[in-house]
């Protein structure tokens, strides 16, 4: 089979992933199994400690939370820090998948995708009988808070052009542009970990965020210099995750987009209101 017809149809995993961690900002232990589902399912989480609980799809409808991590609910039951599995899962052509957790939040792992795109590689996929579908963009979508903003605009495949900027403080400004496929997410966006600046940690545990934040899961920054012995993975690690970032949350789409997504200043909220902004504009956008 071509790599072209390979792209026409939905796949699965062939076979179950299994993944153990600590939440980001939970800090609990958590145990994530990722499994095969049938076509025309999509991506869904189970909370498994809440047996009662539904499954949630993977869909920005489902967004409960936006706070320095995106969180998906329903009925109740809650999941955080869902991006960087969605993104890996997404970006290598996983269409339909049962993401069952025993936790409030995914593990952070290495603070990147690369975990998730060795087990995902290692594990294969299965092409599917039903045809792929995407959201193919027609026309320019734009949401804008201050300086941040956030557009969705008609190309073929998806690309993503991002930029950042702390002024003076370091990293200061970073931009980035990359046409997104599994190749390039592998080579270029994977390994890129999540970052924070070392003086907001207190402030963050004591509103109950980064109870689980290390060197070991995140580049931590203070006085200009990164204070993770081994240093950066590439000089500009923080724009590219913040790319990384925007797969998985562009994920929740419930299709692959055909289309390029430029940001600037964004984050998780950014990315939830620029799809919903999509979404609500049945003449921006086509299924096909």
């Amino acid at each position: 089979m071509t790599e072209q017809l390979k792209m026409a149809f939905q796949h699965t995993l062939k076979r179950n992933i299994e993944l153990t961690g600590t939440g980001l900002h939970s800090g609990a232990p958590v145990r994530l199994v990722i499994k095969a589902a049938d076509a025309g399912e999509g991506l869904r989480i189970r909370r498994t400690d809440l047996p009662s609980s539904q499954a949630i799809p993977a869909h920005v409808a489902q967004v409960t939370e936006t706070t320095l991590a995106t969180v998906l609910g329903r009925n109740g039951s809650s999941v955080s820090t869902v991006e960087h599995c969605l993104a890996a899962l997404r970006a290598l052509g996983v269409d339909n998948a049962v993401i069952e957790i025993d936790g409030p939040e995914f593990p952070i792992l290495d603070g990147s995708s690369s975990l998730y795109v060795e087990k995902i590689t290692k594990a294969g996929l299965m092409a599917q009988t039903a045809p792929r579908k995407y959201i193919k963009i027609l026309k320019p979508v734009r949401v804008e808070c201050g300086d941040k903003f956030c557009i969705l605009k008609p190309h073929e495949g998806f690309a993503v052009t991002y930029s950042i900027d702390f002024g003076g403080s370091f990293p200061g400004a970073q931009s980035y542009f990359l046409e997104i496929t599994a190749a390039s997410f592998c080579a270029e966006l994977a390994r890129a970990r999540t970052f924070g600046f070392l003086g907001d940690v207190e402030k963050l545990k004591a509103i109950g965020k980064a109870r689980g934040a290390s060197l070991e899961n995140a580049v931590a920054l203070h006085e200009g210099k990164v204070v993770n012995p081994e240093g950066l993975r590439m000089p500009d690690e923080m724009v590219r995750h913040k790319i990384l970032d925007a797969v998985g949350d562009m994920a929740l789409a419930g299709y692959p987009i055909h289309g390029h997504l430029i940001a600037h200043k964004a984050g998780h909220e950014m990315h939830r209101r620029v799809l919903c902004a999509l979404l609500e504009r049945p003449d921006a956008w086509t299924l096909e």
